[in-house]
């Protein structure tokens, strides 16, 4: 579990790699109104067998609209040469959202990416889950894949603006994601053959984007 609480904005020359193609153009978060003052996001914990201390990064975009999630050992698998543990991984991050005066946010979309190689009659789970601290509401959701599968894979979680989860105006609540990859070995051989799916990168060209939807609090009486 990682403490570090140090905080990563865009400006810094180290996340430019990361920040600056965070966004298609085409792919624009259905913001409400966007703050023009940056926000900073600092990693209050990170947890799970999918990410180990020091193998998840995290960067916001340059507007504002999205922050990407880079991981290097995220990686679930089943059958020869596997440990029994390794059919599911999972990554819990706690995040601290600062956000500009007058201003909250929920999530109104992810993308996930990566590569599985998936034995014919095996198969995979990608699930994450979204929440508040405090709050009771959490958004879940699952994508099932089947093999055989031996390519790239991506999943989109997508909420209409009607079941936007927005952060309370006025407070700080730690913001949490909670991901799972699992694979199974379904009617394959796992005696004979290895199945996985995988959630990293070890050069930042796949990474998790979380694209933002803000809309201003209202005034207090």
């Amino acid at each position: 579990m990682s403490r570090s609480r140090i905080p990563l904005l865009c400006g810094a020359a180290a996340l430019v790699a990361l920040c600056g193609p965070v966004l298609p153009a085409h792919a624009a978060a259905p913001a409400i109104a966007v703050p023009p003052d940056k926000i900073v996001i600092e990693v209050a914990t990170v947890n799970g067998s999918g990410c180990p201390q020091g193998t998840a990064a995290v960067a916001v975009s340059l507007d504002n609209t999205a922050f990407t999630v880079t991981y290097s050992q995220y990686l679930a698998q089943v059958g020869r040469g596997t440990k029994p543990t390794d059919f599911r991984k999972n990554c819990q991050l706690n995040l601290i959202v600062h956000v500009p005066h007058g201003f909250t946010y929920a999530i109104a979309s992810a993308d996930y990416r990566g590569y599985a190689h998936l034995e014919p009659g095996a198969t995979g789970e990608q699930q994450a889950s979204y929440y508040f601290q405090g709050q009771s509401q959490t958004t879940v959701k699952t994508h099932q894949f089947k093999g055989a599968l031996d390519d790239s894979w991506q999943s989109t979680d997508t909420n209409e603006i009607a079941q936007y989860v927005w952060a309370p105006c006025g407070e700080q609540r730690n913001f949490n994601i909670n991901t799972e990859l699992t694979v199974g070995a379904g009617t394959s051989d796992p005696s004979k053959t290895t199945s996985f799916m995988a959630m990293d990168s070890t050069d930042g060209a796949i990474n998790t984007i979380y694209r933002l939807a803000w809309k201003e609090c209202p005034p207090k009486p």
